[in-house]
């Protein structure tokens, strides 16, 4: 009965991140670079906050947008940070994960045949949710704008169909992340139209340098806007599934039903843990993200001195340096390099077909993973010049 089965779902293929995790499985002396996932331990406060709710009996179902008090730290979150602005009680929604947050986003605004503007390269988890929506993906080439979305490249794939445009800054797989005049020009050219922007700013607080910067903060874009957030990343909270959805009003009240029906609410436990992050742990991404700028320093400057061609991330935690010049699709110098050298990277070709000929490392790893792994990369391109 397997062609009864939605052909939908049939098409859709796992994600190359987690098909090279699990192979990467098989071999007991391989260092593996490939997941996003960040070696910290979740904060104490925020652990102990957990477990005070189960303890106290708070495991019951919660509102359906989440508790009231966490929307409200989550708003002040936001505005402090961003200076983003929201109703806690009618603009923002709990959500399972960032991930959940996305896929509530696109069943509210998609319909069948409706076009979405990304980026290529670009995280693999949007395209499956757009076609099991009936729409259509229309991807952008950014391989020559240091991989990021500008005002020109989305005129270009604007059509009568376009119902949405993507900009998932700080970026995974390339760690860029877009400047204030970039941000100006998409909103000069987007303001008005009949087109959604879903701004994934799920690695906010992993940008080196600077602030993070969200279009949403612009009046003429923040009724077209949906910002996607959440705990995963900026207080290494990626089981407790804990994500947010931003949103004007009229479109709340509609992703809100989604929500409802898909998950009814986020893990209570996880809310309680999530409202300490956002109060007590407010600024606990701090010294994650000082660490993870020691690795970016050493893991570029390494690239570059192996005579990879590499662009500097600007935030999150990886890199996506060319590996065209080996001649090998970058499936099969992955493939060459955990079986020769024993140490995993993603090939560039999970992020669509634009991140052909590029590896994406994760260095959300401790430094002495990343040098033995760089180690073995390095004596990999010495044997494969």
């Amino acid at each position: 009965m397997q062609h009864l089965l939605n052909s939908r779902v049939r098409d859709i293929q796992i994600s190359g991140i987690r098909k090279f995790f699990n192979l990467v499985q098989q071999y007991d002396d391989a260092i593996s670079l490939t997941i996003g996932q960040p070696d910290f331990a979740t904060p104490e406060h925020i652990k102990a906050a957990g477990k005070q709710a189960i303890d106290q009996n708070r495991t019951t179902y919660t509102p359906n947008a989440g508790l009231q008090a966490l929307r409200e730290a989550a708003s002040t979150f936001v505005a402090q940070k961003y200076g983003l602005c929201y109703d806690a009680a009618s603009e923002v929604i709990v959500t399972n994960g960032a991930s959940e947050a996305i896929d509530i986003a696109f069943r509210t605004i998609l319909e069948e045949g409706s076009e979405v503007i990304l980026p290529g390269p670009v995280y693999p988890g949007y395209e499956p949710i757009i076609r099991l929506c009936g729409a259509v993906p229309v991807y952008v080439d950014t391989r020559h704008t240091d991989f990021k979305m500008t005002a020109a490249l989305i005129g270009e794939k604007i059509t009568e169909h376009t119902r949405c445009v993507i900009l998932p800054y700080p970026s995974n797989p390339t760690g860029c992340t877009l400047e204030q005049k970039g941000i100006e020009e998409i909103a000069e050219l987007l303001a008005g139209k009949e087109i959604f922007i879903i701004s994934d700013e799920i690695y906010s607080e992993l940008i080196y340098g600077e602030t993070h910067r969200s279009i949403a903060t612009l009046s003429t874009m923040r009724e077209q806007t949906i910002v996607i957030n959440g705990l995963s990343k900026s207080h290494s909270m990626t089981g407790w599934r804990i994500g947010f959805t931003f949103a004007p009003a009229y479109i709340t009240e509609q992703m809100v039903k989604v929500h409802q029906y898909n998950a009814t609410c986020a893990s209570s436990i996880s809310q309680y843990a999530a409202l300490t992050a956002l109060t007590e742990g407010i600024n606990d991404a701090q010294a994650m993200k000082d660490e993870y700028d020691k690795r970016r320093v050493y893991v570029y400057e390494r690239l570059t001195k192996m005579g990879l061609e590499v662009v500097k991330p600007d935030g999150a935690f990886y890199i996506f340096p060319s590996i065209k010049k080996f001649g090998l699709s970058s499936f099969d110098f992955a493939l060459r390099l955990l079986e020769e050298q024993r140490v995993a990277v993603v090939p560039g070709d999970a992020f669509s077909s634009y991140g052909e000929g590029y590896i994406r490392i994760s260095y959300a790893y401790a430094m002495d993973v990343l040098e033995e792994g760089l180690d073995r990369l390095e004596a990999f391109l010495v044997l494969n010049k």
